[in-house]
């Protein structure tokens, strides 16, 4: 990092085959500072075949930097992967994000790393049981039939409370009941379930007509 240093305070250049040495590259407007033999251990990627000059025409910026129109976010553990050979994230950075500069950048073995990674991930949430969640439906007798037999999204009805006769339409008493359904719910990739659009769809199953309410959540096991 001296050389860095020396270039931020104004010291004299380095002879020519030192600064030969040493590639500025403007990633988004972020300036890294690092070796062509960096940039050299991926013979095939974009980087080495840069700063050698082939077949490449890349546009500088007025301290001759190489111009790079990418995330300058991303670009950190590329860099950091060349240099020592090791995949290091920040916790909030998204590995999909390095993916998609390592692939652009062309290098291989961190496309490998990054890709065995995140298919870890996906049977790591696959491998997680299922959550059960417990709803408690209240309606009248007239309703339950329909109420049970339009249940959808796999939920699954559990038990029957009869709650006694609490209204009276005309001549005829109507029973109220408690329903206990249940269903299983397993994480999504990106860590949520769908809990709530069930819920939903489950509510809208029922006539319109109908005094039927939802009540809260039972419990979850």
């Amino acid at each position: 990092m001296k050389g860095a240093v020396g270039l931020r305070c104004g010291w004299d250049p380095p002879p020519i085959d030192a600064q030969a040495k040493w590639v500025r590259l403007n990633v988004g407007g972020t300036v890294f500072l690092t070796t062509r033999q960096t940039l050299c251990r991926e013979q095939k990627s974009f980087l080495c075949r840069l700063c050698q000059g082939e077949e490449l025409q890349s546009d500088r910026d007025e301290t001759g930097a190489y111009l790079i129109d990418r995330d300058p976010t991303y670009f950190g553990p590329i860099l950091n992967f060349l240099r020592h050979g090791k995949l290091v994230l920040d916790k909030d950075m998204a590995e999909e994000g390095v993916l998609e500069e390592a692939e652009f950048y062309n290098i291989g073995p961190l496309i490998r790393i990054i890709k065995d990674r995140l298919e870890e991930k996906d049977y790591t949430v696959a491998q997680v049981p299922p959550k059960h969640v417990y709803r408690v439906l209240q309606c009248q007798e007239e309703e339950l039939t329909q109420m049970v037999s339009t249940m959808s999204d796999g939920w699954r009805f559990e038990q029957l409370v009869n709650i006694g006769s609490y209204y009276n339409y005309g001549n005829e008493d109507q029973t109220e009941f408690l329903c206990v359904v249940s269903k299983e719910l397993y994480n999504s990739p990106n860590g949520l379930s769908s809990e709530s659009s069930h819920k939903a769809k489950l509510v809208d199953h029922l006539p319109l007509q109908s005094s039927c309410s939802s009540c809260s959540l039972a419990g979850e096991s």
